[in-house]
């Protein structure tokens, strides 16, 4: 179960006066767990970047030699303060990376130690700006994406679950969570079965999916539609990325408040918990390796487009 950590984390970050010292507060009772925090300044104010790592029995932070899985907290800010009262709706990659490295920090705790490091990162910022987008406004944020990716994406992550808020589209008109493609250094690459696997098993459901574009790949900055940031830490790595929606039935802005509901936060705090237990073990994978060196052999690079491209009329 995952209600407890997920109510947890919601109920502390629901507050004007959160910061990364609150997360690091979370797990005081964890000696085993590290957590840092280093505040970064914006244009647009500050925010608390928090870096949680639960080390493995067989850990290379510790020598070992089984895999590094990361989880990322994807969202640009969680309050609107001063233009918003309130926790918002962007506000639920946060929860639910904190939410599943504080129950991973607690399977620890109990005994049920994983194969592998697992490293969650993500911001805090209560007071963030907002932006336009259609059909519905976003969360803005202190800090660019390049510097979230700079902090987020940490390089000892060899696989990674990019969590957020993606409410904000007619794309997908689920209530609770779906999952991307996998993507990797350009390419936008097949659903991995395993995924597709852990996702009925931790759902009880069907198995939902979202389409993602080229230009959902591509670096923000660039002029180019997003549906959101959720794969933008894929622009910053060679490691596989799969985004992991928080989803809704119908659009809603990233900046409302009264709309994360702790069920569907849970039910992410669950697959991700589910797929760092697998990946760390060598049980699941993100992608196919063999097909992707068939890929490249046949196709080569797609590298391009994780950068920001030539500028038209160059």
């Amino acid at each position: 179960m995952s209600w407890k950590q997920t109510i947890t984390v919601f109920e502390a970050l629901d507050s004007a006066y959160v910061s990364g010292e609150t997360i690091k507060e979370l797990f005081a009772s964890y000696p085993a767990v590290k957590v840092s925090v280093q505040t970064v300044t914006g244009e647009e104010g500050k925010t608390d970047f928090v870096k949680i790592v639960i080390p493995g029995k067989n850990g290379k932070a510790t020598g070992g030699t089984a895999p590094t899985f990361g989880i990322i907290g994807r969202l640009g800010g969680i309050g609107a303060r001063p233009s918003r009262i309130g926790m918002v709706s962007d506000a639920d990659g946060a929860i639910a990376a904190i939410a599943s490295a504080l129950k991973l920090a607690d399977m620890q705790k109990k005994g049920d130690v994983l194969a592998g490091d697992v490293i969650i990162s993500t911001h805090i910022c209560p007071n963030a700006p907002t932006q336009p987008h259609e059909p519905v406004d976003f969360m803005g944020s202190p800090v660019d994406i390049l510097t979230m990716n700079r902090y987020e994406v940490i390089p000892e992550m060899e696989a990674i679950l990019s969590i957020d808020t993606t409410k904000g589209n007619r794309i997908v008109n689920h209530k609770g969570i779906a999952i991307s493609p996998t993507v990797k250094e350009g390419f936008i690459l097949r659903i991995s079965e395993d995924l597709l696997r852990i996702m009925e098993m931790t759902t009880g459901q069907l198995p939902v999916t979202f389409p993602i574009t080229m230009q959902d790949i591509t670096p923000y900055g660039n002029d180019l539609f997003h549906i959101n940031s959720i794969l933008q830490p894929a622009v910053a790595t060679d490691a596989p990325v799969v985004g992991v929606a928080i989803t809704a039935q119908t659009a809603v802005p990233g900046c409302g408040t009264g709309a994360s509901h702790e069920s569907d936060i849970a039910l992410a705090v669950k697959f991700a918990v589910e797929v760092a237990k697998e990946y760390t073990n060598g049980v699941s994978t993100l992608y196919d390796e063999a097909e992707y060196a068939q890929i490249l052999n046949r196709y080569g690079s797609m590298k391009v487009l994780q950068t920001m491209g030539n500028v038209a009329g160059n």
